[in-house]
Parts: structure tokens; C-alpha cells; sequence
């Protein structure tokens, strides 16, 4: 069990087939040597900037710096909030990330249920929010967004199979197919333990 979980913990998917391979930081890590970062092969880099309407990860200016100074691409990540407004969502976002023409095109990760909100919101609502954000932190930030739903919220909602967007999906160990359509970032292990990274980090790779 042990010898497995090894493996489990450190498995990364081949280089030669896909060359293109990066992390993701949530801004939760202890302890990250961001420059040994390109030594284990991530030539790119995510980071969680802010989180619904109201959290923000205050280090994103300065990890996206180091990343930059290390020779790798880097991009913000939003947690969207299905509970709150749109336009408070943007604000948070654009608070903390910057325009930078140099930055990865935004992902937004999409994980929470309408149905969790009180008052709950419907489906039509979550979608119709859900679409001004997008378009607002686009203005913003001058990029098209990558959608990183969750296989949950694509089997409630199936935003990600309609939306005209890349998409960002997530399955340890085997390719995800649940959005019915290509992947363009694909999250092959979600606690991969790497040596300039103290504890888990998800190991992204782009499609070739």
C-alpha cells in the first residue's frame, strides 16, 4: 500500500507526450521554492487570485513576480461563487489582478451548486451571472477565459459543453472527457508532491 501510494503522490504524465506540463498554486501551499519550480518540469503556472466576492489571496502580485522571474508563464484563477453577484465578483477579481498582457488568458473554476445559495438560484440565473462575469473580467483583462468546471457542476449545469471557451478539466490519473468536448488544461493530479513545493499541488498539463 505504501509503494502505491507513492506512486500515486508523485505520478506525472509523460513529458514526451505532453511537453507542456505546470502547476496550479491555491495560495494554501506552506512553502513554495518558486524558482526550482522549472527544474521538475512546469514550464507554466496558475494561481488562485481571488475567491468570490470577497477573498483575495494577497500573495498573487508577488508569485506571479517570482514566476515570471523564473521563466515561467503565469495566470489568475477565480473561484466563482454561484451565491453572489456578478459585478462583485469582477470587482474582487480586478482588485487584485492587474492588466498584464504578458498573463495567462483568466481560468474561473466552477464547483459550487445554485442550489446550495440562500435564496437558491435557479439555473437560468447562475447561467446569466455566471456570463457578465465572464465578459467583464475579459474586458479587463483583454482575454478570452478558460472554464475549469467541476464534473459535478458540468453533470448539474453543463455550461462548459455550450460555452464558446477553452476549457480546464480535472481527473486524477486519466484524461477527463465529462464536458463533451476537448480539453485545453487537463489537472492529471491534484496532490502530486513535488520537491519545491512542501505537500500537495495539482500537477497541470496543456494539451500538446
Amino acid at each position: 500500500m505504501g509503494v502505491l501510494w507513492w506512486k500515486l503522490s508523485h505520478w506525472r504524465p509523460d513529458g514526451a507526450e505532453y511537453p507542456v506540463q505546470g502547476v496550479w498554486l491555491t495560495g494554501n501551499e506552506n512553502a513554495i521554492s518558486i524558482p526550482e519550480l522549472p527544474g521538475v518540469g512546469a514550464s507554466f503556472g496558475y494561481v488562485t487570485a481571488s475567491l468570490g466576492a470577497g477573498t483575495r489571496n494577497e500573495r498573487f502580485p508577488e508569485t506571479v513576480e517570482e514566476m515570471s522571474e523564473a521563466g515561467m508563464k503565469a495566470g489568475p484563477v477565480h473561484v466563482y461563487d454561484p451565491c453572489r453577484r456578478a459585478d462583485e465578483q469582477s470587482a474582487n477579481f480586478v482588485t487584485i489582478v492587474p492588466r498584464d498582457a504578458d498573463m495567462l488568458p483568466p481560468a474561473v473554476v466552477l464547483a459550487r451548486s445554485g442550489e446550495d445559495c440562500s435564496p437558491r438560484v435557479r439555473p437560468a440565473e447562475l447561467e446569466s451571472e455566471l456570463v457578465v462575469f465572464l465578459n467583464q473580467i475579459e474586458m479587463h483583462s483583454g482575454k478570452r477565459a478558460i472554464l475549469a468546471p467541476s464534473a459535478s457542476f458540468e453533470d448539474e449545469y453543463g455550461f462548459g459543453a455550450r460555452a464558446e471557451r477553452q476549457l480546464w478539466l480535472s481527473r486524477d490519473w486519466l484524461e477527463p472527457d465529462y464536458a463533451g468536448r476537448p480539453w485545453a488544461l487537463w489537472t492529471a493530479n491534484a496532490s502530486v508532491r513535488v520537491g519545491p513545493v512542501e505537500g500537495p499541488v495539482a500537477w497541470l498539463v496543456a494539451r500538446p
